[in-house]
């Protein structure tokens, strides 16, 4: 079933343009690895320090077995542009 990887973050102060570069390489990084459906990289329109990047996985399992291929030097810069992130697993629902 597939699942989606919802992640919200907010950039350190001064560091909005680096957070995006980072997730921009972060969502290449997961279009490229299998299971991956597709990513989607939002930025708040009214607070560029606020990100929203959505990740379409086949299955939670397959998501967290991919973490590993994930290199560091794509992480690092991130995680050191990141001031905080808040994450789930979201289940996609059929709509009538």
């Amino acid at each position: 079933m597939t699942v989606a990887r919802f992640y919200e973050m907010r950039a350190v102060e001064g560091k909005q343009a680096d957070l995006e570069d980072a997730l921009r390489n972060l969502a290449d990084c997961a279009r490229s690895l299998a299971g991956c459906e597709g990513v989607e990289l939002l930025r708040d329109a009214a607070d560029e320090g606020h990100f929203v990047l959505i990740e379409k996985w086949v299955s939670a399992d397959v998501h967290k077995s991919a973490r590993a291929a994930f290199p560091n030097e794509t992480v690092a810069p991130a995680v050191a542009a990141m001031a905080s992130q808040n994450s789930a697993y979201l289940d996609y629902l059929k709509t009538l």
